[in-house]
C-alpha cells in the first residue's frame, strides 16, 4: 500500500469517528419508543465529546492515530397521533469541531476543521402498546410491551471541501430505519432494536472520486430502571456490523465488527426542564473507532397542560 493510499484509509476511518458523534449514529439511545402524551413539543441543546484511537489491520502503515471531536448540537421533537398510534417527527442541527493526528510510514499528520455537520431528521411511529393519548389520558397510561419503527434522515448540508480528504460534512445522504421493542417490568423497563444505515456515493471524495459505503447493521439493547419523581437510568450494549468502503472501486480493508457499551441518566428539574447526562466506550473493536464520548444535554418542553 503507498503512503497516499493509506493516508486515505486513514481519514476515511476518522470520518467515521466523526459520523460516530452525531447523535445517534448507530449509537445507544435508550427510551426510544416509550410512549409520550400527544401535542407536546422538546427543544434539547447539548454539548458532546468524543476522543479515542482507530484501529486498523496491523499490515498497514498507519501507527497512532487518534481523534478528538466536540460537538454541540440544537433538537427539536413535536409529538403526534398517526393512525391512533403515538409518533414523533424532529430534527437535530449539529456543529462540530475535529483535532485529528496519527502517523502514516512514520510520517506525522494533522487535520483540523469545524463547522456545520450534516442535521438529521427523525420519524418514529409506534405499531402497538402504545395508544395516541392526550396529556389528560396519559395519566392512566400502563405500559405493558410496545413496538414502534423508526426513520432517521441524515442530509449532506454540513461543511465539505473535496480538496480535503477529511471533512465535517459527509456529501451523502444515509438512511436509518430501525425496529425496535420495549417492554415494562414493574420499575424496570427491557428494550432491544435492530437497524441498518444505508449511504448515497460521496461522489466528489478526495477531487473528484468516488467513494462507497457498503450498509451498517446494528442491534443494541438496554435495561431500563425508574426511579421516583421521573428520575429514570439505563445502561446499553450495542453491536455493529458492515460499512466496507470502496473509492474507485477499490475495496478497503475496513470492514467493522464492534461492540460498544454506555450508560444514560436523566433528572427532571422541574415540569418543563430536564438534563440528560451520557457516555458510551467501545467494548471490543476490530477496525475503525475505538473511542470514548461524554454529553450532556438540557430539554426543555411545553404543549397543551403546560
Amino acid at each position: 500500500m503507498t503512503t497516499v493510499q493509506a493516508l486515505i484509509l486513514t481519514v476515511v476511518v476518522l470520518a467515521q469517528l466523526l459520523n460516530s458523534a452525531q447523535i445517534r449514529a448507530q449509537e445507544l439511545e435508550p427510551r426510544a419508543y416509550v410512549n409520550t402524551p400527544i401535542g407536546l413539543n422538546f427543544v434539547a441543546l447539548g454539548y458532546q465529546y468524543s476522543e479515542g484511537a482507530l484501529v486498523f489491520d496491523p499490515a498497514l502503515p498507519v501507527t497512532d492515530a487518534n481523534a478528538r471531536v466536540n460537538m454541540a448540537f440544537l433538537g427539536y421533537v413535536h409529538t403526534l397521533a398517526v393512525a391512533g398510534q403515538s409518533a414523533k417527527v424532529g430534527l437535530v442541527l449539529p456543529v462540530a469541531g475535529l483535532d485529528a493526528t496519527g502517523y502514516v510510514e512514520d510520517l506525522f499528520r494533522t487535520r483540523n476543521d469545524s463547522g456545520l455537520a450534516d442535521p438529521s431528521f427523525y420519524f418514529a411511529l409506534n405499531l402497538l402498546g402504545a395508544p395516541a393519548l392526550s396529556y389528560e389520558e396519559f395519566g392512566r397510561f400502563q405500559q405493558e410491551t410496545i413496538v414502534g419503527l423508526s426513520f432517521k434522515l441524515t442530509v449532506p448540508l454540513g461543511t465539505y471541501d473535496n480538496d480535503k480528504l477529511l471533512n465535517i460534512g459527509t456529501n451523502r445522504w444515509s438512511f436509518e430505519p430501525e425496529i425496535g421493542v420495549s417492554k415494562a417490568l414493574g420499575r424496570w423497563t427491557v428494550e432491544a432494536a435492530a437497524a441498518v444505515i444505508f449511504y448515497t456515493d460521496n461522489d466528489d471524495f478526495n477531487q473528484g472520486q468516488t467513494r462507497q459505503q457498503d450498509p451498517i447493521y446494528s442491534l443494541q439493547g438496554h435495561l431500563v430502571y425508574s426511579f421516583p419523581h421521573n428520575i429514570w437510568a439505563a445502561l446499553g450494549v450495542t453491536y455493529y456490523e458492515g460499512g466496507r468502503t470502496t473509492i474507485e472501486g477499490i475495496s478497503s480493508d475496513d470492514l467493522q465488527q464492534n461492540w460498544r457499551g454506555g450508560f444514560t441518566l436523566a433528572l427532571p428539574i422541574d415540569r418543563k426542564h430536564s438534563i440528560k447526562l451520557y457516555g458510551n466506550s467501545g467494548v471490543s473493536t476490530r477496525t475503525g473507532t475505538d473511542y470514548d464520548t461524554l454529553g450532556l444535554a438540557w430539554q426543555y418542553r411545553w404543549g397543551k397542560a403546560y
